[in-house]
Parts: structure tokens; C-alpha cells; sequence
């Protein structure tokens, strides 16, 4: 007879966990190499197509009519044609990731990679504001690879490996932040750098269309990888799981000991997904997320702006490399560091320190402006050791996607529903993503056009931010979502 829950043992929770309890844990599997190669392939075509577009963005939007040759206008629009595709994805993904419940993630990955590729090569052929827009909202749309992506090395981990896969994410992340840039540096305005082979008068129409192109080819190769060795990771059969209480609707097993009669497992309701870990979880990957990409926006805008309004005066070239700098430092520190951290300090407390460490990247930002205002030789040394720090400590902040990972994977009430639950999670940080960049830029220009505080008004709110996310993510456990805690 199966065993049952003994008369003083602890009611059971609205959610079912997908780990077990701590005393089940065991030595960290082996990962299936060949799907996690081919998955990390695959997710890099996110960042290669995202943030390709760093070095130039604000370049291109000074060259279009709508600035009127107005430098302080150009973070308005650069950080409106960022924000709106994250808004399109926070419409779409929820509706992309629950349809991978229900029909498997491969084939919609694969639609996914079809609309990354088509609007990247829109993007590459739009001058004018409205076409800068429309592409970058089509993106959106057609793309909700991000949560299904999670939910697949989810799915392909557990409880003993998955601070390695969640490492592996990151640093997939990392690669592309060295790959996207730099393509999007170096491959922007052809015709200035290599005039003789860039000579037709197209490349100078479009001169920011070759890195699109870069991006829109690895998307095409990534739909061949996944089309041909991507295997099917959602199984449509209902999975047999017990319940202790004989509910159907609450299966539960742990380590492989079945507490009570088989129920059918199956996604839950949306109202029924939204439970105390999950809503815990989300909350805090939208306070990371908006983080993030505020210093991810700020960072090139600051930069390409002059000094004489707050700026770096530095180039897209310069830019971009930096850039490349940075994902290196990222995907080492993530892929060698990350799971020793974790596993020695507890996911709770690298996630506090990764929100934390966003703080000195807003406070560098004058004092890099001001190392150049007193010097007349363009980047001296101190700016260097400024922007060498601004970019260590993003790069340990970014330990808090990988923690937040483990949380939100742990939260879901089973695993048919581990699709929806990163949809819920990706719609959210979507919606603080599309928040941020317009925030961040506003907020730069806003400083500058009205001087408040020298012009550094916007780093103050942006601390004030940092503040919050500390009081969001004492709310979550030291270790990952257990089935006894509330």
C-alpha cells in the first residue's frame, strides 16, 4: 500500500513542486549534452538580434528627420523604438508559451525563429520612424522563444543541475552580448569602413542594413539546427503523478515515491498558476529585469552622448567593442563562478547581492563624465578604471537572472504548466523591459534639458529602483520553492 500523510504532518500546498525535498537531494546528473548544445544555439539568436542594435541605435535615430538635428531628443526615440517590442512581446508571450504546453515547444520555436528572421531583415530596410517601429513590434509579436526556451531547459534539468543549466543561459546570454554588439559595431555604415567592396549606392540608402542581415542569417541557420536535431521535450500524453489527499486536481511525487493513487496531469488555469511562489518569483524577475535593461540602455546612450551633455562622446565602434568586453566577462564569470556561488551562499542571497550591485553602475555614470570634462585628450586613464568597474559590477549583477531562474522554475504548479508559469514570468519582465528603456531615456534627457541635480536627476530615481527591488527580494526563500512553504 502506498504510504499516506502521517495525522500531524503539514497541510499541502495550492502549488505542486517540481523539486523534491532537500533530503531527496542527490549529486548533480549529467546533462544531455547534444539538446543543451542545440537549445543554447538556438537562444542565442535572441540576444544576436536584440542587441545588435546598441551601437547604432542612437545614431540612426539622429540621422532621421524626427530629432531635427536635436541630440537631447535622440534618447526619447531610441528608447521608444526599444521599449515598444518588449510591450509586443508582453502581448504575445503569454499566448506563445501556453501553446507550447499544449502542442510542444519545437514548433513554436520554430514560428518564433521565422519571425525573428523576417523582421530583422524589416529593420535593416526601414528609414523612416514609423518603420523603425513597425519592425521592432513585429519582432515582438512573432516571437516569444525567451519563455519557451526557459521552459525547455527546465524540462531537460533538474534539482541537482539545474544551477548548471541556469549558468548555461546566462552565459549563452553573455556570448551574444560579445557576438551582438560587436556585429552591430562593426558592421553598421559598411561603406565608411570598406568604401571599395561597400560600393554600390545601396549600402549608403541603408547603412545600417548589413548587421541586420548578420543577425537575420544566424536566425535562418538556428531554424535549420532546431527543424533537423531539436527533440520534443513536452510529453502530450497526461503524466501519471499521486496526490496525497486523493484531489485530482493536486498530483504530488516526490524522489519517486508515490504518496497516493494516480491522477492526470495536466496545465492548470491561469487563475489557478498565479500562487504565492510563482507571483513571488515573477515580481522579482521584473525588478531585475528592469534593471537590467535600464543599464543596458542607459549605457550606450550615456556613452554616444557628448560630454558637454552629460555623455562619453565615444563611437559605435567603441561602443561595441566595450560591449564585446563585457559579454566576455559575463559569460566567464557566469559559466565558471556562478554554480560554486550559488551552492556555497544559497540562490537567496546571491540574488539580493546581484539586485545590489546595480547601484554603483548608475553611480559611475557622472563620474566617467566628469573624468572627461577635465581632460583634454579625450578617454584618459580614470575614465578607463570607471567604466572598467561599471561594467565588473553589471556583470555580478547578472547573477540575479540565474537565481531567479531556479526560483521561477521551482514555482510552477507542475510541469504541463511550466510553460505558462515562464509565460506569466516573461510577460511581466516584457511589460517592466518596455518600461525602462523610454523611463531611462526620458529620464536622461529630462535631466539634461531642465539641469536638475547637473543633469544627474535620473541616476537618483534609478537608486530609488534599486531600493524597491531589495524589498522585493527579501520576500523570497533561501533555498528554492518547497511544497510546505506558503
Amino acid at each position: 500500500m502506498s504510504p499516506k500523510r502521517s495525522q500531524g504532518a503539514p497541510e499541502p500546498e495550492e502549488e505542486t513542486p517540481l523539486l523534491c525535498d532537500a533530503n531527496a537531494r542527490r549529486t548533480e546528473t549529467p546533462l544531455p549534452i547534444t539538446q543543451i548544445v542545440v537549445l543554447l544555439l538556438l537562444q542565442l539568436t535572441e540576444p544576436i538580434t536584440s542587441l545588435s542594435i546598441r551601437p547604432y541605435i542612437n545614431q540612426l535615430v539622429s540621422e532621421l528627420p524626427i530629432v531635427g538635428g536635436d541630440e537631447r531628443k535622440v534618447g526619447y526615440y531610441a528608447g521608444l523604438i526599444v521599449s515598444l517590442f518588449f510591450a509586443a512581446q508582453a502581448v504575445s508571450v503569454l499566448q506563445w508559451s501556453r501553446l507550447s504546453d499544449n502542442i510542444g515547444r519545437k514548433p513554436v520555436l520554430l514560428c518564433g525563429l521565422l519571425g525573428t528572421m523576417v523582421s530583422s531583415v524589416l529593420f535593416g530596410l526601414s528609414r523612416s520612424f514609423p518603420a523603425l517601429v513597425f519592425s521592432r513590434c513585429l519582432h515582438g509579436m512573432l516571437n516569444g522563444n525567451v519563455g519557451v526556451m526557459k521552459s525547455m531547459m527546465a524540462e531537460l534539468t533538474g534539482e541537482t543541475n539545474m544551477a548548471r543549466g541556469s549558468s548555461l543561459i546566462s552565459a549563452t546570454w553573455a556570448l551574444g552580448n560579445i557576438i551582438g554588439p560587436f556585429i552591430g559595431g562593426v558592421l553598421s555604415r559598411p561603406q565608411d569602413r570598406w568604401p571599395n567592396v561597400f560600393s554600390h549606392p545601396f549600402w549608403g540608402e541603408y547603412p545600417y542594413f548589413l548587421p541586420c542581415l548578420a543577425a537575420a542569417s544566424y536566425a535562418l541557420l538556428s531554424f535549420s539546427l532546431a527543424a533537423i536535431f531539436l527533440e520534443e521535450t513536452v510529453k502530450r500524453d497526461p503524466v501519471m503523478k499521486p496526490d496525497p489527499e486523493g484531489n485530482p486536481d493536486r498530483p504530488r511525487m516526490c524522489a519517486g515515491v508515490i504518496l497516493d493513487g494516480p491522477v492526470k496531469e495536466k496545465p492548470v488555469p491561469l487563475r489557478a498558476l498565479l500562487t504565492r511562489p510563482v507571483v513571488v518569483s515573477v515580481a522579482n524577475y521584473g525588478t531585475v529585469g528592469v534593471l537590467d535593461i535600464t543599464a543596458g540602455t542607459l549605457i550606450p546612450l550615456v556613452w554616444s552622448t557628448s560630454v558637454e551633455f552629460g555623455g562619453l562622446s565615444m563611437s559605435p565602434v567603441s561602443i561595441g567593442l566595450l560591449m564585446a568586453v563585457y559579454g566576455l566577462m559575463y559569460g566567464v564569470f557566469q559559466f565558471v563562478a556562478f554554480p560554486r556561488i550559488v551552492g556555497h551562499f544559497g540562490p537567496r542571497r546571491v540574488f539580493i547581492a546581484g539586485i545590489t550591485l546595480f547601484s554603483p553602475v548608475f553611480i559611475i555614470f557622472p563620474f566617467e563624465n566628469l573624468a572627461l570634462r577635465h581632460s583634454s585628450h579625450g578617454l584618459n586613464m580614470a575614465a578607463g578604471l570607471l567604466i572598467v568597474l561599471q561594467l565588473s559590477a553589471l556583470t555580478l549583477s547578472g547573477m540575479g537572472f540565474g537565481t531567479i531562474f531556479m526560483y521561477i522554475s521551482s514555482a510552477a504548479p507542475n510541469k504541463r504548466s511550466l510553460g505558462a508559469t515562464n509565460g506569466v514570468a516573461q510577460t511581466i519582465v516584457s511589460i517592466q523591459r518596455a518600461v525602462g528603456p523610454a523611463v531611462a531615456a526620458s529620464l536622461f534627457a529630462f535631466s539634461l534639458d531642465h539641469n536638475i541635480l547637473g543633469g544627474n536627476f535620473a541616476y537618483v530615481v534609478l537608486l530609488a529602483i534599486v531600493g524597491v527591488g531589495l524589498g522585493v527580494a527579501v520576500q523570497l526563500p533561501n533555498n528554492t520553492w518547497k511544497h510546505n512553504e506558503q
